[in-house]
């Protein structure tokens, strides 16, 4: 039988570099590898055929012989593959099919891992938000067991060598022709056992436990602002180190009360003599009622600022302002009296009041 060009196998051109050859072969081994397609002869053909070709073009100096010589030059063929020197495919495949995920077969003890990180969420009132404030926070989170100091073995005991890899965490096992590292089920890849576990946490080395914290919230955050606590997540297995905790902001709306960045906006509705002679008038503001000067002339929907009356600025020092928008007030049922000045009013400034023709009656004169 002709034997197929290694080339054509990979589906590469002649001039492929490393990094093509590794790509179209990763593709073809997990295309075919065994443990995707057992009891199949054909796709296990097609993967030995994958990897020898690999093997070769791989090795620079077996890739000249080949490509001057061709299968000669290389002395290996369908029938006949040496396998030696490309044992450890874990480089390619990572954890995939169980391969290790280090370049060679020693492994070792699994080491300190670290804990996971926690998100609590919480939220504050909007005059929290805007004078910061320390809020108490309670959660649940993984802490390594005093009882037996993190190692999971109860006390007076330690735990002990695995027997089965002898405290590599990895078993080296074959294949065929190729040979894979796996990770050691007596000890499930932590190269140690614990023949008599703690019973405050069963040979976890951590227990849940609840536990109560004071969050400083700063001045000036905002809806899903996040803070981070370092090392108040869970412990890590191991004896690891411990992750961290985000603590996730809610801002609560106000009655009264908007915000802008860094300024707060009150609605201010004013009577029509103030916007037009200018008063003074008390508002609410964060900090309780202020005087803020109205001048003469002021026009609905005018903004008037009292400084450092807003929110606290974040990260930075001071406050924005307070930003007064002005409406105008308009009197529902006006007396006697007040319908009489605002008539006199009418009268002096041409306002068109009660039933007129005014401009109505100007367009009927224009379309007749």
């Amino acid at each position: 039988m002709r034997q197929r060009d290694y080339y054509e196998i990979l589906g590469v051109e002649r001039d492929a570099d490393e990094a093509a050859l590794k790509s179209a072969y990763r593709k073809l081994a997990l295309m075919y590898h065994p443990d995707r397609n057992p009891n199949n002869p054909d796709a296990a053909e097609k993967f030995k055929e994958a990897s020898e070709a690999y093997a070769v073009l791989s090795d620079g100096e077996k890739r000249a012989r080949y490509d001057r010589f061709g299968h000669a030059g290389v002395g290996a063929g369908a029938s006949g593959f040496d396998a030696s020197g490309f044992a450890d495919l874990s480089d390619l495949f990572g954890g995939l099919f169980g391969f290790a995920t280090g370049s060679g077969f020693g492994g070792g003890p699994a080491g300190p891992v670290a804990g996971s990180d926690l998100v609590y969420r919480i939220a504050i009132s909007f005059r929290d938000a805007a004078f910061g404030v320390e809020a108490p926070v309670v959660l649940s989170r993984l802490e390594a067991c005093e009882g037996c100091e993190g190692s999971g073995a109860a006390p007076g005991t330690k735990p002990k060598t695995c027997p089965a890899c002898g405290g590599r965490g990895r078993q080296r096992l074959a294949q065929g022709f190729l040979t894979v590292t796996r990770p050691c089920p007596g000890c499930q890849g932590e190269g140690r056992v614990i023949e008599k576990p703690c019973p405050n946490c069963r040979g976890e080395g951590r227990r849940r436990v609840q536990k109560e914290l004071t969050v400083r919230i700063p001045a000036g955050v905002e809806s899903n602002s996040r803070l981070r606590l370092s090392g108040e997540g869970d412990a890590g297995p191991n004896g690891g180190p411990a992750g961290d905790l985000y603590v996730v902001l809610t801002v609560e709306a106000d009655e009264l009360f908007e915000r802008d960045g860094d300024d707060v906006v009150v609605p201010l509705d004013l009577p029509f003599p103030t916007l037009v002679l200018g008063g003074e008038i008390e508002v609410p503001t964060l900090d309780g009622p202020r005087t803020l000067s109205v001048p003469a002339g002021t026009e609905v929907g005018a903004e008037l600022r009292i400084k450092g009356q807003g929110m606290g600025r974040l990260g930075r020092s001071g406050r924005g302002d307070l930003v007064a928008r002005v409406g105008v007030l308009v009197p529902r049922s006006p007396g006697k009296d007040e319908k009489e000045l605002l008539r006199r009013l009418a009268e002096l400034t041409g306002a068109p009041v009660g039933r007129t023709k005014g401009v109505l009656g100007k367009a009927r004169k224009i379309f007749s």
